[in-house]
């Protein structure tokens, strides 16, 4: 059963039938610093395979933001967007609280992110930066 919140004139859901992948693969493809260039099948099976919240003003899709869980113990966010022209509205940070919400996702030991550039927003939640030293990070492409 998907799980919604409501601020008119938006809506939260995890409904993944309202997934526009169109506007989520342009936007990560072309305006995120984190994915340029990303490929629609990646996007994708990334959406196939996480907790997706959409942000939609009416049937317009305007955000998006995907938990990676085991739904136990941990839980990563990803790929968190509101698009220009939506931004300003407090959606940001409207979407981390429905996500801190989500009755799937409580009493987990561990929510991480990475961001270059929004660590106010998730400081209002309790999100710390990582002590140096504690973080590891695998990328294959890196080892060739």
């Amino acid at each position: 059963m998907p799980y919604e919140s409501r601020r008119p004139p938006y809506t939260i859901s995890t409904d993944p039938s309202r997934l526009d992948l169109d506007v989520i693969h342009d936007f990560l493809a072309n305006e995120a610093y984190w994915s340029p260039g990303v490929a629609r099948e990646v996007v994708l099976r990334s959406l196939e395979n996480s907790l997706c919240f959409g942000v939609y003003q009416g049937d317009e899709q305007v955000g998006l933001a995907r938990v990676i869980s085991d739904f136990a113990t941990f839980a990563y966010i990803a790929d968190v967007f509101i698009r220009a022209g939506h931004r300003g509205h407090g959606l940001g940070k409207w979407l981390v609280e429905t996500m801190l919400a989500h009755p799937d996702l409580q009493g987990l030991r561990k929510w991480t992110l990475d961001t270059r550039d929004a660590h106010g927003l998730y400081a209002n939640f309790g999100f710390t930066e990582v002590p140096a030293g504690t973080h590891m990070v695998y990328r294959p492409e890196q080892r060739a």
